[in-house]
């Protein structure tokens, strides 16, 4: 392969950035500015050039989806042989090697979800829940192991802690304690717990960590911003005395402290490393110009980073409007979005946004009284399903026995025993939801790298569930800012821009208010065409009055 003929397809930025293969390199990519291009081609040229080997090389996302579609633009590219992985699934693969070597055993089960065994706890001390609760609480439990503190730390500054679910300090305390010793007696491993033993593993066996460090000398990471101590630790594990990493990230988009995640790494790191080469991508190939111009209007001031400069066309302006209530607020967007379909917008190309969990509801009622269909992200709806939560215990049931089925032949067995058929039906309705979702489901196989097996695709669906990585069909998205993260539309909604919810009622400090107005940016730099932000004069859940948000004013500066 011709090693000029991959930088082809980069601008002068991307291939600076994708030239830098010796030492440490810091790519600030802004959103929309071709940061997968740019790392992929990176790690190809590399391979072309001859400063990488392909087995040695090891790509580390967030999400299975952004892992996915790494993996897809290597192959596109002739890059077979590179593992692309989660840091729990490189994390995960480490543990399940060296546990049986090291304990005589195979390593514990990592459960999908915590919110069963923390129902367990909950009820253990006494403790009425609900399914808010429970999510509210295992992000509690993965901010204190994301960040390192044992049980008696966190009970040392739990006073200090943001209010979680309306429980008391120590009700926090006694559920974790709870949730702990259910899943020790459980046999079973959170997703945390993973990089916590595998790390545990590799500072206390010599022999693990050098067999590692062999393995794996080129390192490549993306979203840097959003990386936590924890996971931090396992990096320079990895990493040992060894410069050779890629980090790629964006300050901006730094939305995830509540889970630990700081971007104090990703803009110190010229100071960790001040040989490090940092280069920093600006043209934004995604939204229209006037989209951008609201951008950069809402983070001037605050940011290290250099503005956006759209590379499309100026596009129709971004719309503000504001409404009655909450619930004339929702049938408006509900209205446009109709309006939009007639016009050909395909559904999939819709997107509507909001801070909190809990406001989804009235747009799901409202497109619902319209006939849209619409798809929640987030809300492990489609991995909660039925025939899924059926297939998936089938699948499990084959690893009982070894067997030398392909992979794909083993999950469309499964899928088979439950109605599943390789031509769809013809008729609609719950035939037709159910088929779209068992073919979604073994859809999944496709997506695996050549050579998978049985055990990898169940690590890989349970990796999904964690990381809120739902099949996309065709329908409207309905999703909360944090959750589309990484994702684009062509054209988005961002509903709720009140005072009390974006930013949200408990950001009281000047970085927590920064913070809500990152996670707005994030918002608007989801949309490519059309961008519509909305709010209410009246919660009509509570009967009060509201304000338009504060950062309204930022864009009409």
């Amino acid at each position: 392969m011709d090693p000029e003929k991959i930088l082809e397809a980069l601008d002068p930025q991307q291939r600076e950035a994708a030239m830098s293969l010796v030492g440490p390199t810091c790519i600030l990519a802004g959103a929309g500015t071709g940061k997968t291009r740019t790392v992929t081609h990176r790690i190809a040229y590399g391979i072309a050039k001859g400063q990488f080997a392909a087995n040695r090389v090891l790509a580390l996302t967030y999400t299975s989806r952004a892992a996915g579609e790494l993996r897809a633009r290597l192959r596109q590219l002739g890059i077979p042989g590179v593992a692309v992985k989660t840091f729990h699934a490189a994390a995960l693969s480490q543990l399940e090697y060296f546990w049986p070597q090291l304990a005589g055993v195979p390593a514990p089960q990592v459960i999908g979800s915590k919110g069963k065994l923390i129902a367990e706890a909950a009820e253990q001390v006494g403790i009425r829940f609900d399914v808010a609760m429970l999510r509210d609480l295992a992000a509690e439990i993965e901010w204190r192991k994301f960040t390192m503190r044992s049980l008696d730390e966190y009970q040392a500054l739990v006073d200090a802690r943001p209010p979680v679910a309306g429980l008391k300090p120590s009700q926090l305390v006694a559920i974790q304690r709870s949730y702990e010793d259910v899943k020790i007696k459980a046999q079973k491993l959170d997703w945390e717990d993973v990089l916590l033993l595998t790390l545990g593993m590799l500072q206390a066996e010599p022999r693990v960590l050098a067999h590692v460090q062999q393995q794996y000398r080129f390192f490549t990471v993306d979203e840097y911003q959003d990386i936590s101590p924890l996971q931090q630790a396992l990096l320079d594990a990895w990493l040992g005395d060894r410069s050779d990493v890629c980090v790629v990230g964006d300050p901006n988009q730094t939305i995830y402290s509540f889970t630990g995640a700081s971007s104090s790494n990703l803009l110190r790191f010229s100071s960790t490393y001040p040989e490090a080469n940092v280069i920093s991508l600006t043209k934004n190939y995604r939204s229209t110009g006037n989209i951008i111009s609201w951008a950069n209007r809402l983070i001037r001031g605050e940011s290290s980073m250099e503005e956006l400069e759209s590379q499309g066309a100026l596009g129709v302006p971004p719309v503000l409007f504001e409404s009655r209530d909450s619930a004339t607020e929702a049938a408006k967007i509900a209205d446009e979005v109709k309006a939009q379909l007639a016009r050909g917008v395909k559904p999939q190309e819709i997107a509507v946004l909001y801070r909190v969990n809990s406001q989804s509801e009235m747009f799901e009622k409202a497109l619902a009284d319209r006939g849209i269909d619409y798809q929640v992200r987030g809300g492990e709806r489609f991995f909660n399903r039925p025939e899924i939560l059926q297939v998936l215990r089938l699948v499990r049931a084959e690893m009982i026995v070894p067997t030398d089925k392909p992979l794909y032949q083993i999950v469309t067995d499964s899928a088979r025993e439950l109605g599943w058929k390789s031509k769809e039906p013809a008729e609609g309705g719950a035939v037709r939801d159910q088929w779209e979702a068992l073919n979604s489901f073994i859809a999944i196989v496709d997506e695996l790298p050549d050579g998978s097996s049985l055990a990898d695709f169940v690590n890989e669906v349970d990796e999904r569930v964690r990381s809120q990585h739902e099949p996309i069909k065709a329908a409207v998205t309905l999703s909360t800012i944090h959750a589309a993260k990484g994702l684009e539309w062509d054209s988005v909604f961002i509903a709720g821009l009140n005072e009390g919810l974006l930013p949200i009622s408990y950001a009281k400090t000047e970085l927590a208010i920064y913070e809500e107005r990152r996670l707005l940016y994030v918002g608007i730099t989801r949309a490519r065409k059309e961008l519509s932000l909305s709010y209410s004069k009246l919660n009509i859940s509570s009967g009060r009055a509201q304000e338009a948000s504060r950062f309204l004013s930022l864009l009409s500066a």
